[in-house]
């Protein structure tokens, strides 16, 4: 058999792997957002996509589920055809539902996102974007959150294409270990000033919060979180810092919140 043909096999065959692949899809800024439509047109393109996202906003809402609650679903359309499921649900709400009742087959990747702005340093910690692909990690499934660095005038297009090619790569690879996920962040400049890819770890940097005291109009007291994002902590193999210099952050992160390092040290307290 000629080289050629050799080559042309192998992309008829890979072509038929990417196309039966399940993709599920969920993200904290609702199902309604840009983010996720852009993963959604990137995505389709490899495999078969289902998505189930909230039917709102639900940032920052960490890795909450809901109990006290029923879960209602609905079906959306966006331009006249079905696009996927709304739920009244958190991130790990939707993943959780998905697997566990929508799906008919577990699906071989789980992404969440894109998120509109980062999700670095101890954000990670309450973001539902990141709590999306963590449960997943959890029930066994490779998975993802992939965010763009900004808040105003938003881009998807580059994060979308880089998901698809992340996926590919998650996959050849045979996945990732088992309660482990990729926590991703996209600069926001145009694809040709990205630096790159870093692989690095989470930044231990807080934003810095504040409360603003305000009136209602009926003279009751209520208070409003805000505060400034920290650019970065200096240090160069955190994720803040390589977003900052253009370049693609990764970061493996794992379900095990346990410090080992401490183990050791708080059994001799003899508690």
């Amino acid at each position: 058999m000629k080289k050629e043909e050799v080559f042309k096999k192998i992309r008829i065959t890979m072509t038929k792997k990417l196309s039966k692949l399940n993709i599920l899809l969920t993200n904290d800024d609702g199902i309604y957002s840009e983010g996720i439509k852009a993963l959604c047109d990137s995505l389709s393109q490899i495999g078969n996509v289902t998505i189930v996202a909230p039917d709102a906003e639900r940032s920052a809402v960490g890795h909450a589920i809901t109990l006290s609650d029923p879960l209602r679903v609905k079906e959306v359309k966006r331009n006249g055809k079905f696009f996927g499921y709304a739920t009244t649900g958190t991130p790990a709400d939707c993943v959780k539902l998905a697997i566990r009742a929508i799906l008919k087959k577990k699906p071989d990747i789980v992404i969440s996102g894109i998120n509109l702005g980062p999700n670095t340093g101890y954000s990670v910690l309450y973001s539902g974007t990141v709590s999306g692909a963590t449960e997943g990690a959890i029930l066994g499934i490779p998975s993802f959150a992939i965010s763009l660095a900004t808040f105003e005038n938003p881009d998807y297009a580059f994060a979308a294409d880089f998901a698809k090619k992340l996926t590919k790569i998650i996959l050849d690879n045979n996945g990732l270990p088992q309660g482990t996920l990729l926590n991703v962040n996209i600069p926001a400049v145009d694809s040709k000033r990205i630096m790159g890819v870093k692989i690095v770890r989470q930044s231990k940097v807080a934003i810095k919060e504040r409360f603003d005291k305000r009136e209602d109009p009926r003279k009751r007291t209520y208070y409003w979180l805000t505060g400034e994002i920290v650019e970065s902590d200096g240090q160069k193999d955190a994720d803040i810092e390589a977003i900052r210099n253009n370049y693609i952050s990764i970061t493996p992160i794992h379900c095990d919140l346990t410090n080992y390092d401490f183990v050791k040290t708080l059994k001799k307290w003899k508690v």
